[in-house]
């Protein structure tokens, strides 16, 4: 079964995702603006959501984790709980 870490920031808005998308692209710091801006619960560790299995996400935030480059910012990735930005760290 295949694991993976993934650090994620998740707004309401596109518009807020890409505004957060720009700053991180000039290099502001993710965790910080995860505790910000996020409104998840794993905001509290900087948007870290631990290891998790293939499958224990929504399908469009799997796909991301699971097929996209690791250590490469992705998003706005759209689903039911509004616009991620999502990074992965490691995936087996």
């Amino acid at each position: 079964m295949a694991i993976a870490n993934a650090v994620h920031i998740l707004v309401k808005t596109e518009k807020q995702a890409l505004e957060l998308k720009k700053q991180l692209d000039k290099g502001a710091d993710f965790a910080m603006l995860a505790k910000k801006h996020s409104i998840c619960p794993s905001k509290k560790k900087g948007g870290d959501l631990g290891e998790f299995k293939r499958g224990q996400m929504v399908k469009a935030f799997d796909d991301v984790v699971f097929k996209k480059p690791i250590l490469t910012l992705h998003g706005p990735v759209k689903t039911k709980f509004g616009f991620h930005l999502i990074k992965t760290i490691y995936r087996s």
